[in-house]
């Protein structure tokens, strides 16, 4: 490499990590949060009927965090696969989009405190499948770019994983018979059943293979605004927020059911 190159290389990582730096005075000086969520993935982010507004618990942590930054939100849908370019790509501030805390994810991005806590399990029509045995040497759904495709490549190596573009998709192909499940964090499983137009005649299986702890993504370096988003979700479960957010879309009267099992806490 000639000591020109090296120049080069060295400006361009000084202004990218200026850029992420700015992240936070940009989005003050725009007056608006651009956040990358789901927009079809019931209960954390979807279109509501009625109102035809992208509604869910990520929106809604969202609106929280652009509530401290005393700014507007703005939301922009992304799939699985497309979240972290497009957050590297600056199309989005940050990413609340249903997104496992890995190593190599952590890599490319920097993640927030953990805000929410599920595990991987298999969606089935009822009586179809009894045990992850039943599924060897069969054709399972999942979405392009989730970890729930490694994970389930290694719980069940004899089957067949076919990545969608998002879990509706594979939803429709388990309805169609192209596949035995669809496996994904359980919290979504429960959402997609949900909404299905005859949910008794699914379940999902009490075998789970993994533990999904999930964070608010945003650029490498980009501390100032990481501060303020960890401080929204600290405050959020001090003031008791975070619960009453759980329940509105998780609780007892809600179309998924689940029990809260996490605190969200500053990550050691």
């Amino acid at each position: 490499m000639t000591r020109w190159m090296g120049t080069v290389l060295w400006l361009l990582t000084l202004v990218a990590g200026s850029a992420a730096a700015d992240t936070l005075a940009t989005v003050k000086q725009r007056g608006t949060l651009v956040c990358g969520v789901k927009d079809s993935l019931p209960p954390f982010g979807y279109v509501d009927a009625k109102t035809r507004q992208i509604v869910g618990y990520d929106i809604d942590i969202c609106k929280a965090i652009a509530d401290r930054l005393g700014v507007r939100m703005e939301l922009k849908p992304v799939t699985s696969a497309a979240r972290i370019p497009q957050l590297k790509e600056g199309n989005v501030d940050l990413v609340a989009a249903t997104m496992t805390k890995t190593p190599e994810r952590a890599n490319e991005i920097d993640f927030s405190h953990s805000y929410f806590f599920t595990g991987q399990k298999f969606l089935v029509k009822k009586g179809a499948v009894r045990s992850l045995k039943d599924m060897a040497g069969k054709k399972i759904g999942t979405a392009k770019g989730s970890t729930s495709e490694q994970n389930a490549k290694k719980a069940i190596p004899d089957a067949t994983i076919l990545s969608f573009d998002d879990y509706p998709q594979a939803f429709l192909a388990l309805n169609q018979g192209k596949v035995v499940a669809v496996t994904t964090d359980e919290a979504i499983l429960a959402g997609i059943r949900a909404k299905a137009p005859k949910p008794e005649a699914y379940e999902i299986l009490d075998e789970r293979i993994s533990d999904e702890p999930y964070g608010l993504g945003l650029r490498k370096g980009d501390a100032a605004l990481l501060a303020e988003v960890n401080k929204t979700l600290l405050e959020l479960e001090r003031n008791g927020e975070a619960k009453r957010l759980f329940e509105k879309w998780f609780g007892p009267q809600s179309a998924a059911p689940l029990k809260r099992t996490f605190t969200i806490t500053a990550d050691k």
